[in-house]
């Protein structure tokens, strides 16, 4: 089992940053992708980033150029640092984890807003 503490959301305006924050316990030695989605009010919850336990990242077109995702090692928390940020970017935020056996875990989320 593998537990997923998100913190980091709040209240900004456009073209202001948040770094959100994902902290995994539990059995984090197998997990082998962390991930960050989103989900909109009246949407279907979207990637918005990844990262192998190997480093390698990919992101949604939407956040290329503005979102980092990084995570040092297998016990350090991920991070997702979010600058120049929009109104469309307004969401609740989770963390999820994937481990060697395709289990997921995800986090309770955390609601970033963005204002005009």
């Amino acid at each position: 089992q593998v537990q997923l503490v998100e913190s980091g959301g709040g209240l900004v305006q456009a073209g202001g940053s948040l770094r959100l924050s994902c902290v995994p316990s539990g059995n984090i030695f197998n997990i082998n992708l962390m991930g960050w989605y989103r989900q909109a009010p009246g949407k279907q919850r979207e990637l918005v980033a990844r990262i192998t336990r190997g480093g390698t990242t990919n992101y949604a077109d939407s956040v290329k150029g503005r979102f980092t995702i990084s995570r040092d090692n297998a016990k350090s928390p991920m991070y997702l640092q979010m600058n120049s940020l929009k109104p469309e970017d307004t969401a609740v935020y989770y963390c999820n984890a994937e481990n060697y056996f395709r289990e997921g875990y995800w986090g309770q989320g955390t609601q970033v807003t963005v204002s005009s």
